[in-house]
């Protein structure tokens, strides 16, 4: 078995949370040498991720900042008997500029392509039998074991589209449900790129993970056609699967992953009604950057801790999520959401940064149920 010369730093996993990592270690810690360990050909995949500026603490924009590839003000959402237009700035970041960007920041030879195998405190074994030796080891390698948590899926496929003539977007819809509700809560999410370009993702939250790409294309044809476009070309297509969460065992799901430094979904940081995980990789990233010992004892037990406050902080939205999955009948789980974007904006941008105040929870809470009041109990309940 060969080893690389011992480094500061080595990261499992080259996707956004373990990418912000490197990053945040680079402008923070240029003295350290740092690894970063993929399995693809490109850092992040292929993917597209957005978030709100609110999202966002202002003193970690730094980190961020510079892999915005599209920002727009305010954005639409739509529901068979309410649309409306919020205000706030919303941002979008390509997995292309992620990896050109940490490839500009880091020299080439920390950037390793291969399998990992295994890992622990102070090594990753890759499959072709090297070694990365580190006093630092941190396993950002996407979802690890999660059998101990109570899920559900927000699945989707999305297309870059290139409409003839324009597509007569001028902000994003984050939420267009009047659509045929199938598998779930279904919505269809645009990005306007250009006058020209639209991302257009269909989306499920549905009870299984399973996608069936062939009839989602269709779909997205489907939605197309309705709007009148005249689609040209179809460029970048992605397809995920994130996990939302309706409650589980914390302590349960952290031992079955190992006891070493996590980062990302592998550490279980997601929100757990929109399943979206950038700010808390921000905010991990730039806790590892700061602190003031970098081995895998310490950034293990400074994970684990902000993990495990966030899910305990995120007990309300595991009782929604478990509300739409639960309490509703699939062809209706969108009358929660149109309920929901109902409320104040202000109200609304705290949700997604999941930083709801009392006032607001209850006030998500108050009103006509949207679904029937015996089984939102018995949801609320865990039954």
């Amino acid at each position: 078995m060969s080893s690389s010369p011992p480094c500061d730093v080595a990261i499992a996993g080259g996707g956004l949370a373990g990418c912000l990592i490197a990053l945040a270690l680079a402008e923070r810690r240029p003295d350290l040498d740092v690894r970063i360990v993929e399995s693809g050909d490109r850092l992040g995949g292929d993917h597209i991720w957005s978030f709100f500026d609110d999202d966002i603490a202002p003193d970690h924009r730094w980190l961020i900042n510079p892999l915005i590839c599209q920002s727009w003000e305010g954005y639409d959402v739509h529901f068979p008997a309410h649309s409306r237009s919020l205000p706030g700035i919303y941002n979008s970041i390509l997995s292309a500029r992620l990896d050109k960007w940490v490839r500009e920041v880091m020299p080439a030879d920390r950037i390793i392509q291969g399998r990992v195998a295994a890992l622990d405190g102070q090594h990753i074994r890759m499959e072709d039998g090297s070694s990365i030796i580190a006093p630092l080891i941190i396993d950002a390698r996407g979802p690890g074991p999660m059998a101990a948590l109570d899920l559900g899926w927000q699945k989707f496929m999305g297309q870059l589209l290139r409409v003839k003539g324009g597509h007569g977007l001028s902000c994003p819809i984050v939420m267009d449900a009047r659509v045929a509700q199938i598998d779930g809560y279904r919505f269809v999410y645009c990005l306007p790129f250009d006058e020209e370009h639209v991302f257009v993702e269909d989306t499920y939250y549905s009870d299984t993970p399973e996608l069936n790409t062939g009839a989602l294309r269709g779909r997205i044809t489907d939605y197309a056609s309705r709007r009148g476009w005249v689609v040209t070309e179809i460029g970048h297509e992605e397809t995920g699967c994130l996990p939302v969460a309706m409650g589980g065992d914390f302590d349960r799901f952290w031992a079955d992953g190992g006891d070493g430094a996590r980062a990302g979904l592998r550490a279980g940081l997601f929100h757990p009604l929109t399943g979206y995980s950038l700010p808390d990789a921000v905010r991990m990233a730039v806790a590892i950057a700061e602190s003031a010992t970098l081995d895998t004892p310490t950034i293990a037990a400074r994970s684990k801790a902000q993990a495990r406050a966030a899910w305990a902080d995120r007990r309300f939205y595991r009782w929604l999520t478990r509300m739409m999955f639960r309490a509703a009948e699939p062809p209706v789980r969108y009358r929660i959401l149109e309920q929901f974007y109902r409320r104040d904006a202000d109200l609304i941008a705290r949700f997604y940064a999941a930083r709801s105040t009392l006032a607001d929870k209850m006030r998500i809470l108050s009103g006509k149920p949207p679904v029937p009041i015996t089984r939102a109990i018995k949801a609320l309940a865990g039954r």
